[in-house]
């Protein structure tokens, strides 16, 4: 049996924060191994169980790796078949943050062949589809700098030991996208509008008359009960089938008060049942 504890695999889009993952998790104590080829997986998991000093591994798996990329779920289950804990975290952003980072760094995409950067990451898109859907964690890192984004691995691996979800809510505005990293999606425009009222409209749901305007309306007390008590009822499942990351996304129409009070509310009753919760509010700020 393996002595390793932790094993995360950092993949994603060129251009989403691979590299800034990796320092975070180096910081956490992981040993930390970047554009590793897939088949050499089972390889180093072997190698670093007989050191004494390592108990946690994490890595960075990406398009670089060109074919070699398309054995990685093979690699992933004869990992697994070593007793070991995988663990995914899959980095994303929108095609526009990513061609302007690339552009930045005045770099060629490992997949655009001579040809234009869009093109890359439409075939990066493809080749990673299947990993994607098998993550534990998704970050859409779009709106992330570099030390928000290693927070968030903080927040996600720092106590990873811990048994139980982990629950990640942000609130964000519909007329800006739905968040591409979240499992479930809830609408609060359902709710009556705070901006329609003078006085509350340059605050936020952060502030006490808005959230306090928003948790007077019965049916917003009524969708958190309901709500909580959804989450609770499909946490065993989630556990069951080892899916430890949420990411639910609370929505409204610009993302800064609806949907900031009612994230804040559901995280403090998640909390209060021991649901380890981080909570983040996307658009805040951006009109």
């Amino acid at each position: 049996m393996t002595k390793l504890t932790e094993f995360v695999l950092v993949t994603g889009m060129t251009g989403a924060g691979r590299s800034t993952a990796a320092k975070a998790l180096e910081k956490l104590g992981y040993y930390v191994v970047d554009n590793l080829p897939p088949g050499m997986l089972d390889e180093l998991v072997s190698s670093v169980d007989a050191a004494e000093d390592i108990d946690r591994l994490a890595v960075v798996v990406d398009s670089r790796s060109r074919t070699f990329f398309f054995g990685l779920v093979d690699a992933i289950e004869s990992v697994l078949d070593l007793g070991v804990r995988v663990r995914t975290l899959y980095l994303e952003a929108s095609d526009e943050v990513l061609v302007r980072r690339q552009e930045a760094a005045r770099r060629p995409h490992p997949l655009s062949r001579q040809g234009r950067l869009m093109d890359g990451f439409v075939r990066e898109r493809e080749l990673l589809r299947t990993i994607r859907g098998r993550a534990d964690i998704v970050i859409d890192t779009s709106r992330l700098n570099v030390h928000q984004l290693a927070h968030r691995v903080r927040q996600a691996f720092e106590l990873e030991d811990e048994r139980g979800l982990h629950v990640t809510i942000v609130s964000f505005g519909f007329k800006y996208g739905i968040p591409i990293d979240a499992d479930m999606v809830a609408d609060m425009r359902f709710l009556p509008n705070p901006y329609w009222v003078d006085e509350l409209r340059p605050l936020s749901g952060l502030d006490a008359p808005v959230a306090e305007y928003v948790h007077r309306q019965e049916r917003s007390q009524e969708f958190l009960d309901r709500y909580v008590e959804l989450l609770s009822m499909i946490t065993n499942g989630f556990l069951q089938e080892d899916k430890l990351f949420l990411t639910v996304g609370i929505g409204c129409t610009g993302g800064r008060h609806r949907s900031v009070a009612m994230s804040e509310a559901l995280a403090d009753r998640l909390r209060d049942r021991d649901v380890r919760t981080l909570v983040v509010h996307r658009d805040l700020g951006r009109e």
